[in-house]
Protein backbone atom coordinates (compact mmCIF):
# COMPACT_ATOMS: atom_id res chain seq x y z
CA UNK A 1 0.00 0.00 0.00
CA UNK A 2 1.01 3.62 -0.85
CA UNK A 3 -0.03 6.24 1.68
CA UNK A 4 0.27 9.77 1.08
CA UNK A 5 -0.59 11.76 4.29
CA UNK A 6 -1.00 15.83 4.18
CA UNK A 7 2.29 16.00 2.01
CA UNK A 8 3.32 20.00 1.78
CA UNK A 9 6.77 20.71 0.17
CA UNK A 10 7.84 23.80 0.11
CA UNK A 11 11.15 25.97 -1.57
CA UNK A 12 11.21 28.75 0.58
CA UNK A 13 8.23 30.82 1.07
CA UNK A 14 6.52 28.74 -2.19
CA UNK A 15 4.43 25.87 -1.54
CA UNK A 16 4.86 23.53 -4.55
CA UNK A 17 2.43 20.74 -3.13
CA UNK A 18 0.04 21.91 -0.56
CA UNK A 19 -1.59 18.93 2.31
CA UNK A 20 -1.91 16.57 -0.52
CA UNK A 21 -3.64 13.27 0.32
CA UNK A 22 -4.31 9.74 -1.15
CA UNK A 23 -3.50 5.98 -1.12
CA UNK A 24 -2.98 3.23 -3.58
CA UNK A 25 -3.75 -0.24 -2.76
CA UNK A 26 -1.92 -3.04 -4.50
CA UNK A 27 -3.68 -4.07 -7.78
CA UNK A 28 -5.01 -0.06 -7.87
CA UNK A 29 -4.17 2.17 -10.99
CA UNK A 30 -4.22 6.05 -9.75
CA UNK A 31 -4.05 8.95 -11.86
CA UNK A 32 -2.28 12.15 -10.82
CA UNK A 33 -3.43 14.96 -12.78
CA UNK A 34 -2.98 18.53 -13.40
CA UNK A 35 -1.68 21.55 -16.12
CA UNK A 36 1.91 22.11 -16.69
CA UNK A 37 3.81 23.32 -13.31
CA UNK A 38 0.38 22.19 -10.73
CA UNK A 39 3.38 19.86 -9.14
CA UNK A 40 2.61 16.17 -10.49
CA UNK A 41 6.15 15.80 -11.23
CA UNK A 42 7.55 17.54 -7.76
CA UNK A 43 5.09 14.77 -5.85
CA UNK A 44 6.56 12.02 -7.87
CA UNK A 45 9.90 12.65 -6.33
CA UNK A 46 8.48 12.53 -3.25
CA UNK A 47 7.18 9.43 -3.42
CA UNK A 48 10.45 8.09 -5.09
CA UNK A 49 11.82 9.51 -1.93
CA UNK A 50 13.96 12.05 -3.80
CA UNK A 51 12.61 14.72 -2.43
CA UNK A 52 11.66 14.93 1.11
CA UNK A 53 8.33 16.61 2.33
CA UNK A 54 8.59 19.79 4.34
CA UNK A 55 5.56 18.16 6.02
CA UNK A 56 3.44 15.11 6.54
CA UNK A 57 4.62 11.70 5.17
CA UNK A 58 4.59 8.95 1.99
CA UNK A 59 4.67 5.73 3.48
CA UNK A 60 5.20 2.64 1.06
CA UNK A 61 3.68 -0.54 2.85
CA UNK A 62 4.42 1.66 6.15
CA UNK A 63 7.96 2.31 5.90
CA UNK A 64 9.90 5.11 3.68
CA UNK A 65 11.42 4.77 0.52
CA UNK A 66 15.22 3.74 0.87
CA UNK A 67 17.45 1.72 0.08
CA UNK A 68 16.16 -1.39 1.22
CA UNK A 69 13.49 -1.42 -1.06
CA UNK A 70 13.51 0.50 -3.62
CA UNK A 71 14.48 -2.53 -5.76
CA UNK A 72 10.51 -3.43 -5.65
CA UNK A 73 9.92 0.70 -7.36
CA UNK A 74 9.75 1.37 -10.70
CA UNK A 75 10.30 5.00 -11.93
CA UNK A 76 9.85 6.46 -15.39
CA UNK A 77 10.31 10.23 -15.50
CA UNK A 78 9.11 12.74 -17.93
CA UNK A 79 12.01 13.67 -19.64
CA UNK A 80 14.12 11.48 -21.34
CA UNK A 81 16.69 10.08 -18.81
CA UNK A 82 18.85 8.08 -21.14
CA UNK A 83 22.22 7.32 -21.55
CA UNK A 84 22.44 7.87 -25.11
CA UNK A 85 26.05 6.28 -26.37
CA UNK A 86 24.95 3.46 -24.69
CA UNK A 87 23.19 -0.06 -26.76
CA UNK A 88 19.62 -0.86 -25.45
CA UNK A 89 21.31 -3.85 -24.10
CA UNK A 90 23.92 -2.17 -22.10
CA UNK A 91 21.57 0.16 -21.03
CA UNK A 92 19.09 -2.63 -19.60
CA UNK A 93 22.06 -4.51 -18.10
CA UNK A 94 22.66 -1.10 -16.12
CA UNK A 95 19.02 0.17 -15.16
CA UNK A 96 18.49 -3.73 -13.95
CA UNK A 97 21.54 -4.28 -12.13
CA UNK A 98 20.59 -0.82 -10.51
CA UNK A 99 17.54 -2.80 -9.08
CA UNK A 100 19.90 -5.81 -7.82
CA UNK A 101 18.62 -8.09 -11.03
CA UNK A 102 21.38 -10.83 -12.08
CA UNK A 103 22.81 -10.52 -15.64
CA UNK A 104 20.66 -13.62 -16.16
CA UNK A 105 17.93 -12.41 -15.14
CA UNK A 106 17.99 -8.79 -16.79
CA UNK A 107 18.79 -10.12 -20.33
CA UNK A 108 15.51 -13.04 -19.98
CA UNK A 109 13.50 -10.10 -19.44
CA UNK A 110 15.33 -7.93 -22.08
CA UNK A 111 14.44 -10.63 -24.81
CA UNK A 112 10.66 -10.83 -23.80
CA UNK A 113 9.79 -7.54 -23.62
CA UNK A 114 11.68 -6.38 -26.58
CA UNK A 115 9.85 -9.29 -28.95
CA UNK A 116 6.73 -8.16 -27.08
CA UNK A 117 7.40 -4.26 -28.43
CA UNK A 118 8.70 -5.80 -31.97
CA UNK A 119 12.39 -4.09 -31.28
CA UNK A 120 14.55 -7.04 -30.67
CA UNK A 121 16.48 -6.00 -33.91
CA UNK A 122 17.38 -3.10 -31.85
CA UNK A 123 19.33 -4.49 -28.98
CA UNK A 124 22.23 -4.11 -30.00
CA UNK A 125 21.68 -0.59 -31.20
CA UNK A 126 22.73 2.28 -29.32
CA UNK A 127 20.08 4.88 -27.61
CA UNK A 128 20.70 7.84 -29.65
CA UNK A 129 20.26 5.62 -33.22
CA UNK A 130 16.17 5.23 -32.50
CA UNK A 131 13.06 6.68 -33.26
CA UNK A 132 11.58 9.06 -30.54
CA UNK A 133 8.95 6.41 -30.21
CA UNK A 134 11.16 3.80 -29.61
CA UNK A 135 13.37 5.65 -26.82
CA UNK A 136 10.42 6.32 -25.50
CA UNK A 137 9.97 2.16 -25.56
CA UNK A 138 12.78 1.53 -24.05
CA UNK A 139 12.72 4.01 -20.90
CA UNK A 140 9.33 2.06 -20.28
CA UNK A 141 11.09 -1.27 -20.36
CA UNK A 142 13.78 0.72 -17.73
CA UNK A 143 10.93 0.90 -15.48
CA UNK A 144 9.46 -2.17 -15.43
CA UNK A 145 12.70 -4.84 -16.09
CA UNK A 146 12.24 -5.31 -12.31
CA UNK A 147 8.73 -6.26 -12.14
CA UNK A 148 7.71 -3.66 -9.68
CA UNK A 149 5.02 -3.79 -7.13
CA UNK A 150 4.86 0.27 -7.07
CA UNK A 151 5.10 1.53 -10.68
CA UNK A 152 5.52 5.15 -11.18
CA UNK A 153 4.84 6.59 -14.96
CA UNK A 154 5.32 10.51 -15.68
CA UNK A 155 3.55 10.95 -19.32
CA UNK A 156 4.37 7.61 -20.49
CA UNK A 157 2.40 8.00 -23.58
CA UNK A 158 4.18 10.82 -25.06
CA UNK A 159 5.75 10.69 -28.41
CA UNK A 160 3.69 7.48 -29.22
CA UNK A 161 1.58 6.66 -31.84
CA UNK A 162 -1.79 5.02 -30.97
CA UNK A 163 -0.96 1.81 -31.80
CA UNK A 164 2.00 1.67 -29.28
CA UNK A 165 -0.22 3.50 -26.36
CA UNK A 166 -2.29 0.35 -26.40
CA UNK A 167 0.61 -1.47 -26.46
CA UNK A 168 2.08 0.36 -23.01
CA UNK A 169 -1.85 0.43 -22.00
CA UNK A 170 -2.07 -3.59 -22.51
CA UNK A 171 1.51 -3.87 -20.53
CA UNK A 172 0.20 -1.99 -17.64
CA UNK A 173 -3.10 -3.88 -17.44
CA UNK A 174 -0.55 -7.09 -16.86
CA UNK A 175 1.16 -5.28 -14.14
CA UNK A 176 -2.27 -4.41 -12.37
CA UNK A 177 -3.08 -7.47 -12.83
CA UNK A 178 -0.13 -9.03 -10.82
CA UNK A 179 -1.32 -6.44 -8.25
CA UNK A 180 1.23 -4.27 -9.11
CA UNK A 181 0.34 -0.10 -8.00
CA UNK A 182 0.45 2.27 -10.21
CA UNK A 183 0.37 5.94 -10.29
CA UNK A 184 1.00 8.11 -13.34
CA UNK A 185 0.12 11.66 -15.09
CA UNK A 186 -1.32 12.09 -18.82
CA UNK A 187 -2.56 14.42 -20.70
CA UNK A 188 -4.32 11.81 -22.89
CA UNK A 189 -7.71 11.86 -20.27
CA UNK A 190 -9.25 9.59 -22.58
CA UNK A 191 -6.53 6.82 -21.59
CA UNK A 192 -6.91 7.91 -17.98
CA UNK A 193 -11.23 8.00 -17.64
CA UNK A 194 -10.72 4.40 -19.55
CA UNK A 195 -8.62 2.93 -16.80
CA UNK A 196 -7.75 4.53 -13.53
CA UNK A 197 -9.92 4.03 -10.69
CA UNK A 198 -9.06 6.81 -8.27
CA UNK A 199 -7.57 10.26 -9.56
CA UNK A 200 -6.14 13.85 -7.82
CA UNK A 201 -6.36 16.63 -10.15
CA UNK A 202 -3.65 18.91 -8.65
CA UNK A 203 -3.74 22.93 -9.34
CA UNK A 204 -0.81 24.81 -8.44
CA UNK A 205 0.33 22.45 -6.19
CA UNK A 206 -3.54 21.76 -4.07
CA UNK A 207 -5.90 19.02 -4.48
CA UNK A 208 -8.78 20.24 -6.64
CA UNK A 209 -10.45 16.99 -7.32
CA UNK A 210 -10.04 13.93 -5.62
CA UNK A 211 -11.37 10.23 -5.68
CA UNK A 212 -13.03 7.51 -7.42
CA UNK A 213 -13.85 8.47 -10.64
CA UNK A 214 -17.37 7.34 -10.85
CA UNK A 215 -18.02 9.81 -8.43
CA UNK A 216 -16.49 12.52 -9.81
CA UNK A 217 -18.24 12.43 -12.82
CA UNK A 218 -22.03 11.34 -10.46
CA UNK A 219 -20.90 14.69 -8.34
CA UNK A 220 -20.21 16.48 -11.55
CA UNK A 221 -23.97 18.07 -11.77
CA UNK A 222 -23.84 19.55 -15.81
CA UNK A 223 -24.86 16.89 -18.22
CA UNK A 224 -24.90 16.64 -22.31
CA UNK A 225 -28.08 15.78 -24.35
CA UNK A 226 -27.22 14.15 -28.18
CA UNK A 227 -30.40 15.03 -30.23
CA UNK A 228 -30.97 13.14 -33.56
CA UNK A 229 -34.46 14.97 -34.37
CA UNK A 230 -35.85 18.22 -36.23
CA UNK A 231 -34.75 20.76 -33.94
CA UNK A 232 -34.65 24.07 -33.93
CA UNK A 233 -31.49 25.14 -31.86
CA UNK A 234 -32.96 28.61 -31.20
CA UNK A 235 -36.07 26.94 -28.89
CA UNK A 236 -33.72 24.51 -27.51
CA UNK A 237 -31.07 27.56 -26.07
CA UNK A 238 -34.43 29.41 -25.15
CA UNK A 239 -34.84 25.91 -22.74
CA UNK A 240 -34.53 26.71 -18.66
CA UNK A 241 -31.15 25.01 -17.59
CA UNK A 242 -29.63 25.36 -20.78
CA UNK A 243 -25.93 26.65 -21.54
CA UNK A 244 -24.92 25.54 -24.89
CA UNK A 245 -26.09 24.01 -28.00
CA UNK A 246 -24.38 22.74 -30.93
CA UNK A 247 -24.54 20.41 -34.08
CA UNK A 248 -22.45 18.12 -34.47
CA UNK A 249 -21.90 15.04 -37.46
CA UNK A 250 -24.37 13.37 -35.42
CA UNK A 251 -27.33 15.98 -35.06
CA UNK A 252 -27.20 18.30 -32.20
CA UNK A 253 -25.48 18.29 -28.37
CA UNK A 254 -27.44 20.12 -25.79
CA UNK A 255 -25.34 20.79 -22.13
CA UNK A 256 -28.11 20.97 -19.27
CA UNK A 257 -26.85 22.84 -15.89
CA UNK A 258 -28.00 19.74 -13.90
CA UNK A 259 -30.56 16.83 -14.36
CA UNK A 260 -33.31 18.76 -13.27
CA UNK A 261 -33.66 20.34 -16.49
CA UNK A 262 -33.28 17.11 -19.01
CA UNK A 263 -37.53 16.83 -18.68
CA UNK A 264 -38.08 19.90 -20.28
CA UNK A 265 -35.52 19.22 -23.11
CA UNK A 266 -36.96 16.14 -23.75
CA UNK A 267 -40.60 17.53 -23.64
CA UNK A 268 -39.50 19.97 -26.29
CA UNK A 269 -38.16 17.24 -28.36
CA UNK A 270 -41.09 14.77 -28.16
CA UNK A 271 -42.87 18.17 -30.36
CA UNK A 272 -40.42 17.40 -32.80
CA UNK A 273 -40.24 15.34 -36.55
CA UNK A 274 -37.83 12.65 -37.22
CA UNK A 275 -36.75 11.75 -33.82
CA UNK A 276 -34.02 9.21 -34.25
CA UNK A 277 -32.14 9.41 -30.46
CA UNK A 278 -32.43 11.04 -27.19
CA UNK A 279 -29.66 10.18 -25.53
CA UNK A 280 -28.28 11.75 -21.58
CA UNK A 281 -24.56 10.99 -21.01
CA UNK A 282 -22.41 12.01 -17.79
CA UNK A 283 -19.71 14.74 -18.50
CA UNK A 284 -16.30 13.40 -19.74
CA UNK A 285 -13.35 13.30 -17.21
CA UNK A 286 -11.68 16.13 -20.11
CA UNK A 287 -14.79 18.11 -19.59
CA UNK A 288 -14.65 18.10 -15.50
CA UNK A 289 -10.51 19.07 -15.99
CA UNK A 290 -11.40 22.35 -17.66
CA UNK A 291 -13.99 23.08 -15.76
CA UNK A 292 -12.69 22.45 -12.10
CA UNK A 293 -9.26 23.82 -13.06
CA UNK A 294 -10.43 26.84 -14.67
CA UNK A 295 -12.95 27.49 -12.13
CA UNK A 296 -9.82 27.71 -9.62
CA UNK A 297 -7.96 30.06 -11.20
CA UNK A 298 -10.61 31.80 -11.77
CA UNK A 299 -10.47 31.88 -7.76
CA UNK A 300 -6.99 33.26 -7.41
Amino acid sequence: MLEVNNVELRYGDFIAVHALNFSIQPGEIFGLLGTNGAGKTTTFRVIMGLLEPSKGSVRYFGEKVGYHNVDEIGYMIEERSLLTKLTVKELLLYFGQLKSMSKPLILERMEYWLKYFEISDYKDKKIKELSKGNQQKIQFLSAIINEPKLLVLDEPFSGLDPINTELFVKVIREFQEKGTMIVFSSHQLDHVESFCEKIVVLEKGKAIIDGYIKKVKDDFEKLTINIDADVNADELRALPGVYLVKANTNGIQVKVESKEYIQGVFDYVKTCQNIMRFEVEQASLSEIFVSKVGGAREKV
